[in-house]
């Protein structure tokens, strides 16, 4: 991992480093104490074990003061900001009051599907509300707002935003401290599940007022000037570390590809040619030779899509241990022509917006490698695409049960792929229990487990994919996306690709063969679907890897003896010994192009 020493910038009169670093930490603990809030008092799943959701501190200028540490890295393209904004252009200043809160996911700020609401409400530093300082903003994810599919975002092949659910943009959901009802009663009737969404929209609110009433303390506690003294001192520290760890990279052009298998509509590659230019301290994603935007869902807004992703990129080549704020991506540049996949214009489909983010974010690493190439790993299983179960059980009422896939990540110039892990776009977010989803819906999980061979081969092997297999125990309804059947996880400097996904279903018997891309597939009591994620890519020749490490692997399940035979070159005995005179042959003949015995 890159050291960057914190920089020692000129402090400005009446900050010293004490002082500077309580509010450091002052100002990241609102953040992560409310996350923790909005876990303990979500209604779904979706907040309280995926850690859908986003909190941070934005300035008037929509600048970002401070970012949780937990739910999903993909925000922090500061969809919070943009919200802000938004609401300044909506409203005027003498219009916005304390005790106001508003709500919005009109796509045409942030460009991320409808189910990204975003919450805020302002801080003033006087009673009279008459100096706006700054704003709490909560984004959670929605269980449903209403458009075409159950979930909202659950859809292939919506060509529309409008088919896919309500928008807000910037509206009052409290005004001077009291509710706003025609807000609430909207909301009711336009989402599928009433009782979820009303709970995290009120568990989404307690957490905008908890959080501004912390930083209306730590204000009052140090004082506005000592806590904006510190702020801007935080963002100037945080942009020097990152400058120093872009100087760090060999100037050039470093170009790389990928592609999703298609859009969901027309069945045709989306390709991703991406170019990194670093420039001193500067560091440029190119997206100009990317796909167009598509008919299919897959599209994403500028700041949503394309430098959402070129800033997680970004902040994983750089700075990952360092807090993220405004100063975190002043080195950054995104060169992004309009009507491009990560750049829709008004009106396209965003439903599965995040799908591509996980392979344009692979895709900015990968053309690092020759650059960096300890700092680089190779793919990782990249699918942010989900299944989802849905349907009706007892007296009628309706579930909906979006479970996400697990997959290997790449392996390293010096270690094994970790996993399974969602995605680098997700970040350290959990799964649903097994219980959990067992306990909530007509499913039953028969048996998770790591797939052998799943990890892409390499002196450093891949992380494994997962089996998982359900059993069906109502009718119901199947929704899957796959979007990297046909671009699986790349490996590196002679590490192999690992396995992609897939989903198959089992009726009486008969495979339905593979699934990627499926909107409601009708699902009867007694049937088995079984998902299998994508492994991750290797590092290295896999004739390189140590061969105690392969025996470990094949003891663990990972990597089969005809795979540790044929591809590693290791060949165990009857008692799965190593055989260090047949391993050596079999290397041998391998590396001069042969095949194993």
């Amino acid at each position: 991992m890159l050291h960057i020493p914190r920089s020692k910038i000129d402090l400005p009169p009446g900050l010293n480093p004490i002082n500077l670093e309580i509010i450091r930490h002052g100002l990241q603990a609102i953040p992560d104490e409310i996350e923790t809030d909005i876990t303990r008092t979500a209604y779904s799943p979706l907040i309280y074990e995926y850690k859908d959701y986003a909190v941070g501190l934005v300035d008037v200028e929509g600048q970002l003061i401070a970012h949780s540490r937990g739910g999903i890295p993909i925000f922090m393209a500061n969809v919070l900001g943009l919200a802000v904004l938004d609401g300044l252009e909506c409203y005027d200043r003498d219009e916005i009051r304390p005790g106001d809160v508003f709500m919005s996911n009109w796509s045409g700020t942030f460009g991320q599907h409808l189910n990204n609401v975003t919450m805020y409400t302002p801080v003033f530093a006087d009673r009279d509300g008459k100096n706006l300082v700054a704003f709490m903003a909560v984004l959670t994810h929605w269980m449903d707002v209403g458009g075409r599919y159950v979930g909202s975002s659950a859809s292939n092949d919506t060509t529309d935003i409008w088919q896919e659910g309500i928008q807000f943009r910037s509206v009052k959901i409290r005004s001077q401290g009291k509710p706003v009802p025609e807000i609430y009663r909207i909301v009711e009737v336009n989402t599928r599940f009433p009782e979820m969404v009303l709970g995290d929209l009120a568990a989404q609110l307690a957490a905008c007022i908890k959080g501004k009433a912390l930083y209306e303390e730590l204000l009052v506690r140090h004082g506005l000037d000592l806590v904006t003294k510190a702020t801007h001192t935080i963002w100037k520290q945080s942009a020097e570390a990152a400058r120093a760890a872009v100087q760090s990279i060999p100037d050039g052009r470093y170009s790389a590809t990928s592609f999703l298998d298609d859009d969901g509509v027309d069945k045709k590659p989306v390709h991703f040619d991406i170019s990194v230019e670093i420039q001193g301290e500067r560091f440029i994603v190119d997206y100009t030779e990317i796909n167009d935007q598509v008919r299919g869902p897959f599209n994403s807004g500028r700041f949503g899509g394309g430098i959402s992703a070129a800033r997680l990129a970004f902040k994983y080549l750089t700075t990952p241990n360092e807090m993220t704020n405004q100063g975190s991506f002043e080195p950054l540049e995104v060169i992004l022509p309009d009507g491009k996949i990560l750049s829709a214009r008004p009106g396209a489909p965003l439903a599965r917006y995040s799908s591509p983010m996980p392979t344009v974010i692979d895709t900015i690493i990968k053309a690092l490698a020759p650059a960096v190439p300890a700092r680089v790993a190779a793919a990782h299983h990249g699918q942010a695409g989900s299944h989802r179960f849905h349907g009706f059980i007892e007296n009628g009422r309706r579930f909906s049960n979006l479970d996400t896939a697990h997959g290997g990540w790449g392996a390293s110039h010096d270690m094994d792929g970790p996993g399974p892990f969602k995605t680098l776009a997700h970040g350290d977010t959990h799964d649903v229990p097994v219980e959990m989803q067992e306990a909530l819906y007509p499913i039953r999980i028969d048996h998770v487990g790591f797939i052998t061979d799943s990890g892409g081969a390499g002196q450093y092997r891949g992380g494994p994919g997962v089996e998982k297999r359900y059993t069906i125990l109502h009718p119901c309804w199947l929704t899957v996306t796959f979007v990297r059947h046909d671009c699986p996880a790349w490996g590196l400097l002679g590490g192999k690709n690992g396995a992609p996904a897939s989903v198959e279903l089992d009726r009486d018997g008969k495979l339905s063969g593979r699934l990627l891309k499926v909107n409601e597939v009708s699902l009867a009591a007694g049937d088995l679907v079984t998902l299998y994620t994508g492994g991750g890519g290797g590092y290295g020749s896999p004739l390189e890897r140590d061969p105690e490490a392969v025996a470990a692997d094949i003891k663990a399940g990972l990597v089969s003896v005809k795979a540790a035979a044929s591809i590693y070159g290791v060949i165990l005995d009857e008692e799965k010994r190593i055989n260090e005179n047949k391993t050596l042959k079999t290397r041998r003949a391998l590396t001069e192009g042969g095949s194993a015995a």
